[in-house]
């Protein structure tokens, strides 16, 4: 692919000098995390081993050796800085452990071995990096492709990508919607469930979590009580298993369970989530509805243009800055309620559907300082809201 994700440019800055940590490069499956690993190879003049780690068994810790000894050898015949990048490196048994060791003995030796390491698991990754690699590394995400990248890279106009996501492997299907379903629901979904979260965790129930996944892509955007949840399953077990499965679902990037917002007072766990899905291919995929009659469903599109707001903050916000949630209070909600310290936005998302009261008079008498924001008809109007990072609206 010739389209260069902005990551480039940050990868060529942090690899093109000596450092003293290596780039860690975290986010969801077909994002093209390895296209940005190999078009920063191109570039930088140095040699390079690269190896994935992305097998039906997940290998060992020799594995790490066996490729860290081919960049030293690399780096004793050029006699220039090597860089070595590791793929799904979460794949590997004792991963944090070895790379503390080589990475630490490199550093002693004098070695210029510039390190880039990419995962699909949030979970496993950022697990082994904070408790064995702390001060050791850059943390960069690579999210689902906003609409801007779509825009630029296919050409694509804010409906097309409403409907079918951010997966670039996805787009060469979008003219044959029967194949892009195909596609979309077998290399990509099932791959993630099947490798990123069955394989790489003790899972008791797997169909449950398979049926808790559908129910999030059937109901996009809408909030979901625990217990309706358990009369909508099948062998469901109880409201801690559920939560449970819908944070793995977070680790892999493919939904999120917002949770309520409250402030001054501790929120409860097990609040009423609301669930959007990271990227809405997801849900499209899924969908019996063709883009044409998903454009004229006032409703559905509704859920498909909120969702894509909440994906667009899932995405493109700092997770370690901001915590996204929403509000709710008896027939009155906010979208979201993002908050950055002392600082809260609430977002009301309109695209004409009008089911809800807007609660956004509401909550400002009970958070005045709070900023109000609507994204939509009659606000910040949809393309122009997706065509910058969040970040640029707070």
């Amino acid at each position: 692919m010739k389209f260069e994700r902005s990551l480039v440019k940050v990868l060529l800055k942090a690899l093109g000098k000596r450092s003293p940590v290596f780039q860690v490069i975290i986010g969801p499956r077909q994002v093209g995390k390895t296209t940005i690993a190999y078009q920063v190879l191109g570039k930088l003049p140095y040699p390079s081993v690269y190896a994935s780690a992305d097998a039906p068994l997940p290998p060992g810790p020799e594995w790490i050796e066996t490729q860290w000894r081919l960049a030293e050898v690399e780096l004793k015949k050029s006699k220039k800085p090597v860089i070595l990048v590791l793929d799904e490196i979460q794949k590997v048994r004792g991963w944090s452990e070895s790379l503390k060791r080589l990475w630490d003995n490199a550093r002693h030796k004098g070695q210029d071995i510039r390190l880039m390491v990419l995962g699909s698991s949030a979970l496993l990754l950022t697990e082994g990096l904070t408790e064995s690699l702390a001060g050791r590394f850059f943390l960069n995400r690579c999210s689902h492709w906003p609409y801007y990248e779509c825009a630029e890279a296919f050409g694509w106009d804010l409906k097309r990508w409403l409907y079918f996501g951010g997966y670039p492997g996805a787009a060469a299907f979008a003219d044959d919607e029967s194949q892009w379903k195909r596609y979309v629901t077998d290399s990509l979904i099932e791959a993630v469930l099947a490798r990123d979260v069955l394989q790489m965790q003790k899972i008791a129930k797997p169909a449950l979590l398979r049926h808790l996944f559908a129910l999030a892509a059937t109901f996009p955007a809408q909030i979901f009580s625990y217990n309706k949840m358990l009369g909508q399953l099948q062998d469901a077990g109880n409201t801690t298993t559920l939560a449970h499965y819908l944070r793995l679902l977070e680790t892999a990037f493919l939904v999120s369970g917002l949770e309520l917002f409250s402030r001054g007072q501790i929120r409860k766990r097990g609040s009423s989530p609301k669930l959007i899905l990271w990227n809405n291919a997801l849900l499209n995929a899924l969908s019996t509805k063709t883009f044409k009659e998903s454009v004229g469903d006032e409703a559905w599109w509704g859920r498909l243009v909120e969702n894509a707001a909440g994906a667009h903050f899932c995405n493109t916000l700092p997770g370690s800055d901001y915590d996204l949630t929403y509000w709710r209070d008896g027939d009155r909600e906010v979208d979201f309620v993002i908050t950055r310290g002392a600082e809260i936005w609430a977002v009301e998302v309109k695209s004409g559907r009008g089911v809800k009261g807007s609660g956004l008079e509401r909550f400002r008498s009970r958070y005045p300082n709070a900023h109000m924001m609507v994204v939509g008809s009659s606000g910040i109007p949809l393309e122009k809201f997706f065509l910058d990072p969040a970040e640029a609206w707070l």
